[in-house]
């Protein structure tokens, strides 16, 4: 693996809730996985946060969930797969708007907490996410984890899966995420994360809770995106952190755009700020 993404979310806000300045963290990654307003977000932080991805040249991913801001999107919803699909191009559309005006535009998509956990396993939820990029733009690619039942769907409808893995995040055995309930489920030091992330790029593996090498790349792909929640505790070291092991690694960093492979292959590397 020589070159991915780095992402994080950001935008994660509401009125005057909000996070911190997330400028430091933009300048360390290389995409932003945008709230789209569902599990955080409002219209004056889709914009801002839009403005300020495109000044930095930081790719903008629409980040969509299910309607839950009262649990910040971390709940799985029971949503007929029809509805979900429009609100996931509901989603879409809005962030778009503010992308445009930030002389940018979406440029991949990911979805968010719950809905990309259970969308490894729930095949109408899994189906209605595909239907959704295929429906705004069959060529935007979908940041996910292989050997899923959203990557396999998304293969045959030939959306371009990116394949991504979380250096802030623990594994289970069977290469999907601990849950956040769970012991070992959250990553916080950056020397810890910087060495899993250099594995991930160069293996394609990363060690479960339990110490089993599980793979993380697709079967005969690699790693295109790393994550780094901006919500995990000090996640601007981290990503620091990352950043340099990955280029004393020899690994490259870009934009989902600019990364090699197609739909079969591998595809991205962020740091993000929520599953």
């Amino acid at each position: 693996m020589t070159a991915l993404a780095l992402n994080t979310d950001v935008g994660e806000g509401f009125g005057a809730w909000g996070p911190d300045d997330e400028g430091p963290l933009l300048d360390r990654v290389t995409a932003a996985n945008v709230a789209c307003g569902f599990h955080a977000g409002d219209p004056d932080i889709l914009r801002r946060t839009c403005a300020d991805a495109a000044a930095r040249g930081v790719a903008i991913g629409a980040q969509v969930s299910y309607r839950d801001l009262a649990g910040f999107g971390r709940r799985f919803i029971e949503v007929p797969p029809a509805t979900l699909v429009n609100e996931l191009l509901y989603q879409m559309g809005a962030l778009e708007v503010f992308a445009r005006l930030a002389g940018s535009r979406i440029s991949y998509v990911k979805a968010h907490g719950a809905l990309y956990n259970a969308a490894a396993r729930h095949a109408g939820h899994a189906s209605a996410i595909v239907e959704a990029v295929t429906l705004y733009d069959r060529e935007l690619p979908l940041l996910c984890q292989p050997r899923t039942e959203v990557w396999d769907r998304a293969l045959i409808a030939g959306v371009r899966p990116l394949a991504e893995a979380f250096v802030d995040r623990g594994y289970t055995d069977e290469g999907l995420l601990v849950p956040r309930s769970q012991p070992g489920a959250v990553i916080t030091d950056p020397a810890e994360a910087a060495r899993r992330a250099l594995r991930m790029a160069q293996t394609g593996t990363v060690l479960s809770v339990n110490g089993r090498a599980v793979p993380v790349a697709p079967d005969g792909g690699d790693i295109a995106a790393l994550c780094v929640h901006s919500d995990t505790p000090g996640a601007v070291a981290i990503a620091a952190a990352v950043r340099e092991a990955l280029a004393a690694g020899g690994v490259t960093v870009g934009t989902p755009a600019e990364l090699p492979g197609g739909a079969g292959a591998s595809v991205e590397v962020t740091a993000e700020v929520t599953p």
